[in-house]
């Protein structure tokens, strides 16, 4: 059945009336440039549903005129049934060629309004700041984008217009039977509160069971997963018999999970069924006594049999696609609810360009990251132009964060951070970009070429100004004597080339930014010594010229730097240069005592001082 398991939908995806009518309303407003494709669909739908009525409405007419069943006195007519039996092929015909219309009609909709809303999901997520991803969990983001896309593509494909088609087909037959005879519509009538009453209790129990199918898909593929990651441990103990009752014990609860619903399944479809071939022999029953009396003619009782076809199998369609349009009903909410969540990270009106050539002061900053328990209070700093300035401290002392908010990935709770004169928040983000650039600590590479990766570093870029940006920092060579070159496809994340090519590349990047402020997580914190030369020669001459601020893990990169930020215990403890720290025997002495008596043992390198807070 393909409105199975993904039909179902849990507890908490369930929406109210009043979400139900602002999802609809919301839904509608992105189909605005398709109204014109919807309309010409709605209308080929009711003129299919039109043209499936009024294929027993001619039987009844060839019967009645063409055979003489009309109360058994009219006298037949041959033509009347070559009629009838024309504009009954017709309409047949009609409604294959109809349905078919509407379906690739509604579908070619549905997909470009998917396709809008992956738009509009991947921009929106795309276009949100570092607190955004600090508080969302990536496994849910990514489920908008997959689970609650899949439950929208059910609907679009098929699902809505069978909904709408077959409400509409129920009505109108219903309509139609009443109009012909209002006696025989009675015997209809009454099996509908046995079908109403069968087809709530599927709902709710086929929601439970593939809800419960579901789950125990997902903890049999849960434990695929941890089978196929942890191969290596299991066959090193011997422990795949234990694995394969594990696995086994899984797979019999998925099994029983599905046979539940196939039960439930087994159950609601003969009842329906059975209640169509009830209603249908009593109406040939009754109808035959109602014709030897007079009260109804042959041909109606046999429109009757066909439309009763067009009554029970709506019912059973309506219900079986309930949970479908509940579950994108859910969806769309949860869609609609990501885009709604605005960026703190927000371009004001009339924000302007950044002065070119500027210091950086930092006044009176505090930041919290839950708005609550500040990281940082009271910190005050002044980078000069073309300075080099480290920052170093223990663990979540507070550095990364003092960095970050002076790239502005997130905005200051307290204080105010500006450039030349002009505050971050008051800036155009563009030209934010285009001053300061943030280089990790591990280059993340994408897919595509090596000269793709780096021209991300500034959009339209040429082929030349690429390797001119390479050949800047020393590693156009490098790279160019690969076998393929700089089209050398450097797979999902980079897999291809070493860490420490990814991080070259990533220099690289920064390069044909060219950016007056460079904000430097140290790059070479985790490199082997062969590749961490190459890196260390890429950064000095990345920047060379440029404002630069490190966050340094070791001393040795505090050393060549101009001036040396202290961050402990939520603010900045000691400021000066390396020689002046030291001098004054604090915080920054300390550490680089310990550190270079570690640095000149036998036995280990010298100690990072700390990651990123």
């Amino acid at each position: 059945m393909w409105w199975g398991m993904d039909s179902v939908i849990e507890d908490d995806d369930k929406i109210g009336s009043e979400q139900a009518k602002q999802v609809i309303r919301r839904a509608i407003a992105m189909l605005r440039p398709y109204r014109k494709e919807v309309v010409l669909g709605a209308v080929v739908m009711v003129l299919g549903v039109l043209c499936l009525l009024a294929g027993p409405a001619f039987l009844r007419f060839g019967i009645d005129h063409g055979l003489g069943g009309s109360e058994g006195r009219l006298r037949a007519d041959p033509d009347a049934l070559n009629k009838a039996a024309i504009a009954f092929l017709a309409v047949s015909i009609a409604t294959i060629a109809l349905a078919r219309a509407q379906i690739l009609l509604f579908t070619r909709v549905g997909e470009k309004f998917l396709r809008d809303l992956r738009i509009r999901v991947f921009d929106h997520i795309q276009s949100m700041s570092m607190a955004f991803f600090d508080r969302e969990q990536a496994g849910k983001l990514v489920a908008r984008m997959t689970s609650d896309i899949d439950s929208l593509q059910e609907l679009v494909q098929q699902g809505l217009v069978m909904f709408i088609t077959s409400a509409l087909l129920l009505v109108l037959s219903v309509v139609v039977l009443v109009s012909m005879s209002p006696l025989l519509s009675l015997i209809c009538i009454v099996a509908i509160p046995l079908v109403a009453v069968a087809s709530i209790w599927f709902r709710r129990e086929s929601n439970r069971a593939y809800l419960a199918v579901r789950d125990r898909i997902g903890q049999t593929l849960t434990l695929l997963q941890e089978g196929l990651s942890g191969v290596r441990v299991i066959q090193a103990f011997g422990r795949e018999e234990l694995q394969e009752r594990r696995f086994n014990s899984r797979n019999d609860a998925q099994l029983d999970a599905q046979m539940t619903a196939i039960k439930i399944s087994a159950f609601y479809f003969p009842v329906i069924e059975l209640s169509g071939v009830a209603t249908t022999a009593a109406v040939i029953g009754i109808g035959g006594v109602m014709v030897e009396a007079g009260y109804a003619s042959l041909g109606t009782v046999a429109a009757f049999v066909f439309y009763l076809a067009n009554l029970f199998e709506p019912i059973q369609v309506l219900s079986q696609l309930f949970n479908v349009l509940q579950s994108a009903g859910a969806a769309l909410t949860k869609i609609f609810g990501l885009l709604d969540t605005r960026s703190p990270i927000a371009e004001r009106v009339g924000a302007v360009d950044l002065p070119t050539g500027g210091g950086i002061e930092v006044r009176d900053l505090g930041f919290a990251y839950d708005g609550r328990n500040p990281v940082l209070t009271g910190v005050n700093l002044t980078i000069a132009p073309g300075e080099r300035i480290a920052l170093v401290g223990p663990t979540g002392a507070g550095k990364s964060t003092l960095a970050k908010l002076i790239a502005r990935l997130y905005d200051p709770t307290e204080g105010s951070i500006s450039f030349g004169g002009v505050d971050l928040r008051d800036t155009r983000l563009s030209s934010l970009r285009s001053h300061l650039c943030v280089v990790p600590q591990e280059g993340f590479l994408f897919s595509g070429t090596i000269l793709d990766n780096v021209r991300i570093g500034r959009a339209g870029a040429s082929d030349e100004e690429v390797r001119a940006a390479m050949a800047l920092i020393g590693v156009e060579k490098r790279f160019a004597a690969l076998p393929e070159g700089l089209q050398t496809e450097v797979r999902e994340r980079g897999s291809r080339l070493s860490a420490g090519e990814r991080q070259l590349v990533s220099l690289a990047r920064a390069a044909l930014a060219a950016p007056e402020v460079l904000v430097l997580d140290e790059a070479t914190s985790n490199l082997d010594p062969g590749t961490e030369a190459d890196v260390e020669a890429a950064m000095v001459a990345l920047m060379e010229g440029r404002t630069v601020i490190v966050i340094a893990h070791r001393l040795t990169t505090a050393a060549r730097a101009d001036r040396v930020a202290v961050v402990d215990d939520g603010g900045l403890v000691e400021v000066g240069t390396h020689d002046e720290l030291v001098a004054q025997g604090g915080r920054y002495a300390a550490m680089f005592a310990t550190w270079s008596g570690q640095a000149t043992a036998p036995v280990d390198e010298a100690p990072e001082l700390a990651h990123a807070d």
